[in-house]
């Protein structure tokens, strides 16, 4: 499916079902949905995944990786398939097109959003956002790290994905899934997104939210702190309903598929 000059992959369950669109977290693609798209189409929707450019199936070209950008993205796969009344999905980065979608195109073609594991409001740490839980160091070691060595850096970032205080809670088989789809990433596509939903603030954007809104996340997300997100997105957006599911890593859609989806499902029925 092309959009903007960029082809970019779509898988689409069809049927006649409420559209839900669930936007995948840096550096995997859609396929990281596999636990959620059977449910919600047995649920009675119609799910739709794509892979952001620059990762899994879509293309990888060399620019656009800002969120501008990449929720022109967005609005490109709701636009070709004509889908409205629409449920938004954002898991971990997917989160911040979730909210700049509001500030760029408006709640039309929507019903509800889902903040998932999400990056928002404001990752990187700053005089003016002193609870972000991203400091400048640990970006400046994680795009380091990925420069010098891309395998063994999507290996351990797939470790810590998955992990509750040290201690890896999913199958290696679901562990190396996820390094399977993040060695499907452009490089240089994974170092612009890192550097986009580390310094984005979306503080703004979460204030034009007023579709009804669920954050949930992991209350022991090792990647994004649930206090320096979930917490404060939860927080900015009055309207919004929270659901902390114990135990949970970064990955809780995978480790804890069963809750996450009948949490998700239940939202999407009020």
């Amino acid at each position: 499916m092309g959009f903007k000059d960029t082809n970019l992959h779509v898988d689409d369950t069809g049927g006649a079902g409420r559209p839900v669109v669930l936007i995948h977290g840096w550096p995997l693609s859609g396929e990281a949905f596999e636990d959620q798209v059977p449910a919600l189409q047995a649920a009675g929707y119609r799910v739709i995944t794509y892979d952001r450019r620059g990762f899994g199936r879509s293309d990888k070209p060399l620019t656009g990786y800002d969120y501008n950008h990449l929720t022109d993205d967005l609005h490109a796969v709701l636009e070709a398939l004509d889908v409205s009344d629409v449920t938004l999905v954002g898991f971990s980065m997917g989160g911040g097109e979730v909210a700049r979608y509001f500030s760029k195109y408006g709640s039309e073609r929507l019903h509800s959003v889902v903040f998932a594991s999400a990056i928002t409001p404001y990752l990187l740490q700053s005089p003016g956002n002193p609870d972000g839980p991203l400091t400048a160091a640990q970006a400046a070691k994680m795009t380091a790290s990925l420069t010098a060595d891309a395998d063994a850096f999507y290996d351990q970032f797939a470790t810590d994905f998955f992990s509750v205080d040290g201690r890896v809670v999913v199958s290696e088989e679901q562990r190396q899934a996820a390094v399977t789809l993040a060695k499907q990433a452009r490089k240089a596509a994974a170092l612009e997104c890192l550097t986009a939903f580390g310094t984005t603030d979306f503080r703004d954007d979460l204030a034009q939210i007023t579709v009804p809104t669920l954050v949930i996340q992991g209350d022991s997300d090792f990647i994004v702190f649930y206090d320096g997100s979930g917490a404060r997105t939860h927080s900015a957006i009055p309207q919004s309903e929270l659901y902390v599911i114990a135990g949970g890593p970064h990955g809780v859609n995978v480790s804890h598929a069963e809750e996450w989806n009948r949490v998700v499902i239940d939202f999407l029925g009020k």
